[in-house]
């Protein structure tokens, strides 16, 4: 009798706890039940995600932007040595900077010395969450960040991420989103090549070794690093199969429904782990917009709602509270 509200965040809008707060409340002021579950894949509100489910308390650190410059970030450190580390606080393309953001020169220098941190801190399992980089370095400076912190001493590493592109792909796929033009990326596809020969393992071809500009390559090939699905890892620590269990329906939700969405996204996750239940119950996108390129995986949804502010996703979860209650009627009845 419970409709459980999973949305992502709005990017660079609305953060997914927020979402799903406004959704839930027009949910429960229409006489529904609600359950707020904010998810994300690996990018944008996964070190809030986690730190949540994993009741990781966040410590302030000292990191460096892609260029060189200080700035405060923060880590979460969960009571049994997990830590959260999320790239895109050091290494991210929004973060501050004095000077030009050169997307050749952006280093991962800053996202090592959080791992470093971590740690330092007494980690022994460090999650990274790798999307949102400004960064092709293949993972060099976060490499040389750890080495210059003393090594991972025993911690093991995890990359979380929403893109299986491979090591020599990065460029190319995600260069010009990170203002690298035709001649830059391919002095950046040369300098992956050149980094893949020189590292221990090489991570050409390598599914997942493509994220934060091959920053999970450089990972992998140096310390072993397990390259996961951000989506999936995120839903896990969240223990989203047991809410799931007692749901009778669920709100998804994201700032742009495209043809992304189906690519390892935490919506298409989701849709996943309802097709393995062998439940059939209604799974609702509440959405910023939906693009035009859609077409036919709009059929995964009982409802698809557009709703760009938080009055509009409340008038969204009143209009959703008659899922729990028709269920709550059913059994009744």
């Amino acid at each position: 009798m419970t409709v459980l509200v999973a949305p992502d965040s709005f990017k660079g809008t609305y953060a997914a706890a927020d979402v799903a707060a406004a959704i839930a409340a027009g949910i429960r002021d229409a006489g529904g039940t609600a359950t707020e579950l904010p998810v994300a894949d690996g990018g944008e509100g996964t070190f809030d995600a986690l730190c949540s489910s994993l009741q990781a308390s966040a410590v302030s650190v000292v990191a460096q932007n892609p260029w060189g410059e200080p700035l405060a970030a923060a880590i979460g450190l969960a009571a049994d040595g997990t830590a959260v580390v999320e790239l895109a606080q050091a290494s991210g393309l929004t973060v501050p900077s004095s000077g030009p953001r050169d997307a050749v020169s952006a280093s991962t220098y800053g996202t090592g010395m959080m791992v470093s941190a971590a740690v330092d801190a007494g980690a022994t399992h460090v999650m990274v969450a790798a999307g949102g980089s400004a960064t092709t370095d293949g993972g060099a400076g976060a490499v040389q960040a750890i080495n210059d912190g003393g090594g991972l001493r025993g911690a093991r590493l995890t990359v979380l991420s929403d893109v299986t592109s491979t090591f020599l792909e990065a460029p190319r796929i995600f260069g010009p989103q990170k203002g690298a033009g035709p001649a830059e990326i391919g002095l950046l596809e040369q300098r992956l090549r050149q980094l893949a020969e020189s590292y221990p393992r090489n991570p050409v071809g390598v599914p997942r070794t493509g994220a934060a500009g091959g920053l999970s390559g450089g990972l992998w090939a140096h310390f072993g690093a397990e390259l996961v699905s951000g989506a999936d890892a995120v839903l896990d620590a969240a223990h989203f199969d047991r809410y799931l269990a007692a749901a009778d329906a669920i709100v998804v939700g994201e700032g742009r429904l495209d043809s992304q969405t189906g690519e390892g996204k935490i919506i298409s996750a989701i849709l996943e782990r309802v097709r393995r239940s062998g439940r059939t119950i209604p799974v609702v996108a509440v959405v910023g917009s939906v693009a035009a390129d859609l077409g036919g995986y709009a059929r995964n949804f009982s409802e698809l709602l557009v709703a760009s502010d938080a009055a509009a996703m409340y008038a969204a979860g009143k209009s959703l509270a008659w899922y729990s209650r028709a269920e709550a009627g059913r059994l009744k009845g």
